[in-house]
């Protein structure tokens, strides 16, 4: 038995029926480990040790009171098997407070997956700039005049801001350049923010596909995520509807290819995201679709997690 404490939103903001950090406690605990949870605003340093205000749960088949508290208890982070890091976007500044903790805790002893100094070097959107060879047409700029020139070069563009979630803030650009310069001066702050720009794929019709990646292996099954009713976006919190699918062949080799290298890196846990073949974004922060993915195709995803977060726990 283990002790695996999960960093995470406050238990009663977890939506139960598709939560991904629920799938992997409920996982945890049908294996027979405890399973603890605190937030990031629970973590300090006291007594020369990084700490956090934690409490151990028991969860239960009630949906209305999925949890029970078992008890709550100040524990130093190192005392835990393993701490799983879940807590969702935005990557702001409490966000990185917290990576700074967790990295000191592994100074200290602790495992923590994601390892936080990856998730700290790990832009959800800039990462993709390493592996450009695999995405879409695409620039990062604080530049009105460069994000004009991509524009007329490819007429229907995508423009998101580099720290949005869930679909937040993504506009379509078509070729009559309707509102280019507002919307990059509203999203960008008039130049001080940076912004990512793709050339617009029509295959988004088809679903944005989440592909996971577990300890560098990945899973079979991928989510494709698609558009409703007119939208462009196909995130789950946008309205997409998810699919689970298998992948394809084109999928699966650039997921090989990213998979080991990102996992030495301590990224255990990975959300690729797919557009026609292509690459659009690295995920690392907190990767979901756990429960669609299971509950479409049989294949456990949660198991296949928490089987692979074990080998590094023994």
């Amino acid at each position: 038995m283990k002790k695996l404490l999960f960093v995470a939103d406050p238990l009663s903001s977890f939506v139960v029926k598709k939560d991904s950090t629920l799938a992997m406690m409920k996982a945890s605990q049908q294996r027979g480990h405890e399973v603890w949870h605190c937030q990031i605003d629970h973590l300090k340093s006291v007594d020369s040790f990084v700490q956090a205000d934690c409490k151990q749960i028991e969860i239960t088949p009630h949906e209305g009171s999925w949890f029970k508290e078992v008890k709550t208890q100040v524990h130093k982070l190192c005392e835990f098997d393993a701490i799983i890091m879940r807590k969702d976007p935005p990557f702001d500044l409490s966000y990185v407070t917290a990576t700074w903790f967790l990295s000191q805790a592994c100074l200290e002893g602790a495992k923590v997956f994601n390892a936080p100094d990856a998730l700290r070097n790990h832009s959800e959107k800039l990462a993709l700039l390493e592996f450009m060879k695999f995405a879409p047409p695409t620039i990062v700029s604080h530049d009105l005049v460069d994000i004009k020139a991509f524009h007329e070069r490819y007429q229907d563009v995508i423009i998101k801001p580099l720290d949005g979630m869930g679909g937040q803030g993504i506009f379509r650009v078509q070729a009559n350049g309707l509102n280019l310069a507002s919307i990059v001066e509203t999203l960008g702050g008039n130049g001080q923010r940076a912004l990512m720009i793709q050339k617009f794929l029509p295959e988004i019709a088809a679903g944005d596909k989440r592909v996971l990646l577990i300890g560098g292996e990945v899973v079979p099954y991928g989510l494709a995520r698609i558009p409703q009713a007119g939208e462009v976006r196909g995130n789950l919190a946008s309205g997409g509807k998810g699919v689970a699918q298998p992948l394809t062949q084109q999928e699966v080799n650039i997921a090989q290819e990213l998979g080991p290298l990102l996992a030495k890196r301590g990224l255990h846990l990975i959300g690729l995201d797919f557009i026609g073949g292509y690459l659009t974004e690295i995920n690392v922060t907190s990767p979901t679709c756990f429960v669609e993915i299971t509950e479409q195709t049989g294949h456990d995803v949660a198991l296949q997690w928490l089987t692979n977060l074990e080998k590094h726990i023994q």
